[in-house]
């Protein structure tokens, strides 16, 4: 059912990511007048506040995390936020708070940022508090499920209240401009699609590096891992975008279809197709920074490190390596797809002295935004000693590219999709499920061969085993 929400709830709403992405995305959208001028947004979390209390902590979140020129008239989006305290295991509490909400036929979209252990009682909550009809629609963020099996949990309660055509399960990575670009670069350029294979490609690599620790983050990410953290979501929906066959249109049933056929055929990896790592204490430009127990205060087996070779068993990808890698504590944030092009079959150069290197495309997602095809160029000369090439980049910087429209926080389109219902970039049931049984086969093949993270310095890209993952396959990270 197609509908745009007059009525936005926001569950977690005093909550770090409130504060960094939610609260200054609905600030931009509604200074542009991308959200209806009548759009009430309710916050609800366990703070005791009133509406002006909420107001005030806006105020203080947009005044740090949204630059200045993007907030407008802070009064005029101030005034449209409500707030109504909530113990989600108090199902009293969620009458108050239909009250707070106000009639909702016209619609009303819930975004949900919770614990997994309180998702069946929230959703329970807003049941009785007659907040799931046919007008509402749910956005739910991660961590949905430590598994496959808790996932099922999860979507099972939720699905108890709403169909799956009114749930949006958030992957902020496929808000981000350059993740949506790759389906652009793909499938609206005739000089890609025809060489996206295994004939033409030798490999591909996923990046997710983080300079970062633990920060606040500790209580989760210990019980969670690189490999629940960030591959088993951002990273396997990169892989997907690369890897899926053209779907028919851009519409949210085609786009996810073939996403979830290529996660489908995700081969079991053997043990030797994985290394895993935790920090140790080194130096982040030039600053030094403790160790991974010791941030956390104890010893602990948890992998804040994780490279993996993965293969897609379908026709277009038998035989071309995944290898995917994420980290924290690595010498650069950095998150990128590169793919590695074929040597041409033969160099008419080779007897003249000139050495050619295979091509390679590099799309940067973050901290920049850009593409960068290298290409084979002569050096320019008369060549008496011999012809020269070189690798030639051709740069594509995005915000160069298109320097009039706004660069936007990946939530503020999330944001808008899920008030005005549009499904294209967010995750269905099946994705999640896959990419959990292919995640929980990595940690079963872990427990079984006694699996323990290699130690590697902080500032570094990761233990040697990672480098040795690549080379014995004649590639080498990209760095």
């Amino acid at each position: 059912m197609s509908f745009t929400a007059d009525r936005l709830l926001l569950f977690g709403a005093t909550g770090d990511l409130a504060q960094r992405m939610l609260l200054p995305s609905l600030c931009a959208l509604g200074v542009d007048k991308l959200i209806a001028p009548d759009l009430r947004i309710i916050g609800t979390a366990r703070q005791d506040l009133d509406d002006q209390g909420y107001r005030n902590f806006t105020r203080a979140a947009l005044e740090k995390f949204l630059p200045p020129d993007r907030r407008g008239s802070m009064a005029e989006f101030l005034n449209r936020l409500h707030y109504q305290p909530l113990d989600a295991n108090d199902t009293a509490h969620f009458h108050s708070l239909a009250e707070k909400v106000g009639p909702i036929e016209r619609g009303l979209s819930i975004f949900l940022s919770t614990a997994p252990s309180l998702f069946e009682p929230t959703i329970a909550g807003l049941v009785a508090g007659g907040l799931t009809g046919d007008k509402v629609r749910i956005g739910l963020e991660k961590p949905l499920g430590t598994d496959l099996e808790t996932s099922r949990e999860i979507n099972d309660a939720v699905a108890s209240a709403f169909s799956e055509d009114r749930i949006f399960r958030i992957d902020h990575y496929l808000g981000k401009e350059t993740v949506q670009n790759l389906l652009a670069l793909r499938f609206a350029n005739i000089m890609f699609e025809p060489l996206w294979n295994a004939a033409h490609i030798d490999h591909v690599q996923i990046t997710v590096a983080e300079t970062v620790g633990l920060e606040s983050r500790a209580g989760y990410y210990d019980g969670a891992g690189a490999l629940r953290d960030m591959v088993q979501n951002h990273m396997l929906q990169l892989l997907a975008l690369v890897a899926m066959e053209p779907p028919a249109s851009f519409d949210a049933t085609a786009v996810r279809d073939e996403k979830v056929k290529a996660l489908r055929a995700l081969r079991l990896t053997h043990p030797d197709e994985t290394v895993t790592g935790q920090y140790r204490k080194g130096a982040i430009d030039g600053q030094p920074v403790a160790g991974y127990d010791d941030e956390l205060g104890r010893d602990s087996d948890t992998e804040t490190y994780v490279a993996i070779k993965a293969h897609i068993d379908n026709w277009r990808w038998k035989g071309v390596p995944f290898y995917l890698r994420t980290g924290k504590r690595m010498p650069q944030r950095r998150t990128e797809i590169v793919v590695q092009f074929r040597q041409v079959p033969h160099s008419i150069f080779a007897g003249r002295g000139a050495r050619t290197e295979p091509n390679r495309l590099v799309i940067g997602i973050q901290p920049e935004e850009n593409i960068s095809l290298s290409l084979m160029a002569k050096v320019p000369g008369l060549d008496r000693d011999g012809i020269r090439l070189r690798a030639v980049p051709l740069d594509i910087a995005m915000p160069d590219a298109f320097a009039g429209p706004t660069k936007r926080i990946a939530y503020e389109r999330l944001l808008l999709d899920l008030i005005e219902g549009d499904q294209t970039l967010f995750v269905r049931r099946d994705e999640v499920e896959a990419q959990w049984d292919w995640i929980d086969a990595i940690r079963a093949s872990w427990a079984e061969h006694g699996v323990r993270p290699k130690s590697y310095t902080a500032g570094s890209w990761g233990p040697s085993a990672a480098v040795a993952l690549t080379e014995r396959d004649g590639a080498t990270w990209h760095e």
